[in-house]
């Protein structure tokens, strides 16, 4: 019996179709409504008292669930609009005018990670690009070759995103600080499916959002600091929630904080940190370890079905590097996905990865049976061609 399906009943969506896109959006937990409820009340009851009664507090308040998930302490970590604007922060904390001025990188990295970096260059930095030599892997020893005493920054996701390749960020991270740089760890596809510890990993910064794994929806991103770190580091992206005295509104430089809010900056996106509570506080409860129990059984259940169909799976086959998705090269994947949502399953197709999978801790086994057998009849009839593009 499976244990974790307890908790369906607490996904509408599930009610109405095959969600297997939690890679790219969790379902949304029911209690959201009763949160964003919350919300609604507190701006039409307190209005501008709502402020001084927990809203200013609220992008690192909140962070605490994150912190619970991914090793962090209580207090370490902020919250923020997106990744990228975290990855912005970090980044303006350094100059690349120095001989120190690389960034590493690999071509697997999410392309709005790879598309920041590489405008640095306008301030200076060299980046390098590393190409995977599979497609699936991060090029490992590529990676500790490149990280030199030139090397600034490391941006390394710990779970790919096209291939779900587990990266040996423990690897990357104790050879960055051989040589003194610093490694940005993404955790966008592991936090909520993947158990690890960020201060076990020691390493400087991890990042992350609630809107995958997460089941928090979009508009909140996490950034977490090394304790050590946080008072030696000064972003140039910063505003008034990062001064100490952000109420004097005082016409001088900034004078910042010594904790999480150092790194913040405007206005908090409160609406958006209101709607997240209730899928971090539900991670919580069914527990990471269980969840990545259950994944890998079922990921493993995805290729074993796509393997006997003789589709490409362009995912790790070994589950120790495997993350929570399955990508799959069936023929015709981009219109054979078109045609599995139109059918309300929901997947989503990726170039060079090909169909993604990704059963969450409330799908059913009978749910992975279904895709793959739709997929097979959508090929057989060929029912894909109703989406090819017109010539």
């Amino acid at each position: 019996m499976d244990e974790l399906l307890k908790w369906r009943s607490e996904f509408p969506i599930l009610e109405t179709s095959t969600y297997m896109i939690s890679n790219s959006l969790g379902a949304m937990p029911r209690s959201v409504y009763d949160r964003m409820k919350s919300y609604a009340d507190a701006w039409a009851t307190r209005g501008v008292r709502a402020w001084e009664e927990g809203w200013w507090e609220m992008a690192v308040s909140v962070g605490d669930k994150v912190a619970a998930i991914i090793g962090a302490g209580p207090g370490e970590v902020s919250l923020h609009q997106n990744v990228t604007l975290t990855q912005a922060i970090i980044s303006s904390c350094f100059e690349f005018s120095s001989r120190r001025n690389k960034i590493v990188l690999v071509d697997l990295e999410f392309p709005s990670i790879i598309y920041f970096h590489m405008e640095q260059r306008r301030q200076g930095a060299r980046v390098e690009i590393l190409k995977s030599e599979d497609g699936l892997h991060a090029p490992l020893e590529k990676i500790l070759a490149a990280i030199d005493d030139t090397t600034l920054l490391v941006p390394i996701s710990l779970v790919l995103f096209r291939s779900a390749t587990i990266v040996d960020a423990k690897a990357i991270i104790e050879r960055a600080h051989q040589v003194g740089a610093h490694v940005i760890l993404d955790c966008f596809q592991a936090a909520g499916t993947v158990p690890f510890n960020v201060r076990e990993l020691e390493t400087d910064f991890a990042v992350g959002g609630v809107l995958k794994w997460l089941c928090g929806g979009p508009g909140v991103a996490y950034l977490y600091v090394r304790p050590d770190l946080r008072t030696k580091l000064s972003p140039k992206i910063a505003g008034w929630l990062a001064h100490k005295r952000p109420f004097n509104f005082e016409a001088a430089a900034l004078d910042p904080r010594e904790d999480s809010y150092r790194f913040l900056n405007g206005t908090p996106h409160i609406p958006a940190l209101y709607a997240c509570q209730p899928g971090l506080e539900m991670i919580q409860r069914v527990g990471v370890g269980n969840i990545r129990k259950k994944s890998v059984r079922q990921t493993t259940r995805i290729i074993g079905g796509a393997l006997k169909q003789g589709w490409r799976v362009n995912s790790p086959r070994d589950s120790s590097e495997r993350g929570g998705t399955v990508s799959i090269e069936c023929p015709h994947a981009q219109e054979v996905k078109n045609e599995l949502v139109a059918r309300n399953i929901l997947v989503d197709y990726r170039p060079g990865a090909g169909i993604r999978m990704s059963p969450h801790f409330y799908n059913r086994d009978d749910e992975i049976d279904f895709s793959l057998a739709q997929i097979d009849e959508i090929l057989a009839t060929r029912a894909w061609e109703r989406h090819l593009q017109p010539a």
